[in-house]
């Protein structure tokens, strides 16, 4: 039998940054199950689509998202914080922005 997910690799990504913002690529993907070069792709895709933003800290990244870009989907109108709030997500209380949160 074929594997397959319910949710995309773009969406796993997403929820692994959410539960470590300070992980690797390399962490990401092993976290995923996909290889580093496939999980820097999502993470390129995700910063370009504005659903990220990555910051340099010396020779490591953190990632902030965007918890209330839209979900891409026609029969939702779901928001990223929606999304993973189902992986248990939650914002950090005192943040400095309702639009960008670190994770």
């Amino acid at each position: 039998m074929r594997e397959w997910s319910l949710i995309t690799n773009h969406g796993l990504v997403l929820a692994s940054i959410s539960r470590n913002p300070k992980k690797t690529i390399r962490e990401i993907g092993d976290d995923v199950g996909i290889t580093e070069r496939t999980a820097y792709g999502i993470v390129v895709d995700l910063e370009k689509a504005g659903y990220i933003k990555k910051t340099k800290n010396g020779t490591r990244n953190t990632y902030s998202i965007y918890p209330h870009m839209p979900v891409v989907s026609r029969l939702s109108d779901a928001s990223v914080g929606d999304l993973l709030a189902l992986f248990g997500w939650q914002p950090r209380q005192g943040a400095k922005s309702q639009k960008t949160q670190e994770y």
